[in-house]
């Protein structure tokens, strides 16, 4: 028990009320400086909102290191990393602030990347047998390494289009990852873990609930978190630890399957249209639920609910001991039916059978979930006695 509160209890409460604390004056602070996001029209936002989200969960997030870490200074992570993640701050608050241009924020991913690897010794060295590979050649190690973190990086920056959808996964992995580096007795990462789960917690009811004190997250935050989930990848498949009796490496696929896959999907439809994979678009998961009519409440509710699917189909093929080779088949499946099937069934639907579409924003319609009662009263409890502009029947966004 005693172990519980410093490396889960401790670092989660800290970092929550730090970020409850410190967010209204940074949006107060945005809004006095015209740090904003303003709306266009590719943006599903109407009104400028504060994009210094991701400032305040950094906060909460070193807050709660720290307070760890003096109560338990063994267990403390590598300060190589630390700095690793106030670059990826920096790169996305001026990329929030002055636009920077795409070249210069794939060169200091690149660059936090190989902190990683080079100072904070975290990289892919090791299949553990997976199709019979072991130990990798050093050089294909620092490549694989490079590839799949710098891909998450932009994964999570790319799923942060609705509010709830980028902290909400994120809490989601920090869960499944946090549990993860407890059994694995990785406290350092564990209390990470934990701390990036309550620094989102009071961001994320703001978001999506809170209306005086909503804040997007910005680069600053979408980056900083993509790079903490890619070390926590990097770090579950180089202890080669078996959760529960499955294989690591489709553990981790499973935990990162939505943002990857439809990362993958996106890029390549952009290539094979002869257009750069970075150029902006709506043809993410998300903006296909919120085509239909989907509130930004539920989309992410919908997203992160098929993620947490397929981790619970990896979970049964544990208990049924199926060979880490067919974990990983089925989990890769999975992520496809989950994103590309799942997204163009629905485009099919739409062009063939537009009859079907309109029922189905009909019912989604329907079904929409209103801001009252028990919704509403979350709002002014957050808004601390704000705006009571939301006292008629709307839905919820």
């Amino acid at each position: 028990m005693h172990v519980y509160l410093y490396v889960a209890v401790l670092p989660f409460l800290v970092a929550a009320i730090a970020v409850l604390i410190i967010q209204p004056y940074l949006v107060k602070i945005a809004h006095l400086k015209n740090i904003v996001d303003n709306p266009n029209a590719r943006k599903l936002n109407k009104v400028p909102v504060p994009v210094l989200g991701g400032v305040g969960v950094f906060f909460g997030l070193m807050l709660s290191l720290s307070a760890t870490g003096y109560y338990l200074p063994s267990i403390g992570l590598k300060f190589e990393l630390v700095i690793a993640m106030l670059i990826m701050l920096y790169t996305g608050v001026g990329d929030d602030i002055l636009d920077l241009s795409p070249r210069l924020r794939f060169a200091m991913q690149i660059f936090v990347v190989g902190i990683m690897m080079f100072m904070g010794n975290v990289y892919i060295n090791d299949f553990h047998g997976l199709w019979e590979v072991y130990k990798l050649p050093k050089i294909i190690a620092g490549a694989l390494t490079l590839v799949s973190a710098v891909g998450i990086i932009n994964a999570i920056n790319l799923i942060d289009g609705v509010d709830g959808l980028c902290s909400g996964y994120c809490m989601f992995a920090s869960l499944m990852f946090g549990i993860c580096f407890f059994q694995m007795h990785d406290l350092p990462y564990c209390v990470l873990a934990f701390a990036t789960l309550g620094a989102l917690m009071p961001f994320m009811l703001h978001n999506v609930f809170g209306r005086r004190y909503k804040m997007f997250m910005g680069d600053g935050g979408s980056l900083v978190l993509g790079y903490i989930c890619s070390l926590f990848v990097m770090r579950v498949i180089q202890s080669g630890y078996d959760v529960v009796t499955g294989s690591t490496i489709s553990f981790t696929l499973a935990v990162m399957a939505v943002p990857v896959f439809d990362t993958l999907r996106v890029m390549t439809a952009r290539i094979v249209n002869g257009r750069s994979p970075f150029s902006p678009d709506k043809t993410h998961l998300h903006h296909m639920f919120i085509a239909l009519g989907c509130s930004h409440v539920i989309t992410s509710v919908c997203v992160i609910s098929l993620n947490a699917l397929i981790v619970l189909l990896w979970y049964v093929c544990t208990l049924l001991d199926v060979a880490p080779e067919t974990q990983m088949y089925i989990t890769i499946v999975a992520g496809l039916l989950a994103t590309s099937g799942l997204y163009y069934t629905v485009e099919y639907i739409q062009k063939h059978h537009p009859s079907t579409y309109l029922a189905l924003q009909a019912f989604v319609d329907r079904h929409s979930i209103r801001r009252t009662g028990i919704l509403l009263s979350l709002q002014r409890l957050l808004d601390r006695g704000g705006d009571e502009q939301a006292e008629q029947r709307e839905p919820m966004d």
